[in-house]
């Protein structure tokens, strides 16, 4: 892939995170995703939460492992949107090293988000009901779809 300029503008980084980090389990639906595009002060992030948590069908008895994940996911989105603006920051006056360093801990970043997000995950996880599970599996392995496209395979 050939990259001009800055290879890693703020909106790069955004779509690197949400697919690595949110892929297959946090993207929102292209109607979700399409109503933050319309209200630019959308916080993202709970858009997904929301979304995931009516995708996996969360129940009453489900809500306080529920609100440990969402949590999760938010501070791992601020952290994420304040590395990826530390970046835009700075962008004119990083050198090759600093930019690289800077994608350095934004992929550090991402990679803690998910360590920390794995064990709370797997403990709602384990207290689904099948038909859940079936879901939750479904969501996580199709990953984001946009409406209208499938997923390539």
């Amino acid at each position: 892939m050939k990259l001009s300029g800055n290879q890693f503008t703020f909106a790069s980084i955004r779509r690197f995170a949400a697919a690595t980090l949110i892929a297959g389990c946090f993207i929102a639906s292209g109607s979700v995703l399409a109503a933050a595009k319309d209200d630019p002060e959308a916080d993202h992030a709970e858009l997904r939460i929301n979304d995931m948590h009516a995708k996996l069908q969360i129940t009453a008895p489900q809500e306080e492992q529920w609100a440990k994940i969402a949590q999760a996911m938010q501070e791992d989105a601020k952290n994420m949107d304040a590395l990826s603006q530390a970046r835009i920051d700075h962008e004119k006056d990083m050198t090759a090293v600093d930019d690289l360093k800077s994608y350095g801990e934004i992929a550090q970043a991402h990679a803690d988000g998910i360590k920390k997000l794995i064990p709370l995950f797997a403990t709602l996880y384990d207290g689904m009901a099948d038909p859940q599970k079936k879901v939750a599996d479904t969501f996580f392995r199709e990953g984001p779809q946009t409406k209208g496209h499938k997923k390539a395979k």
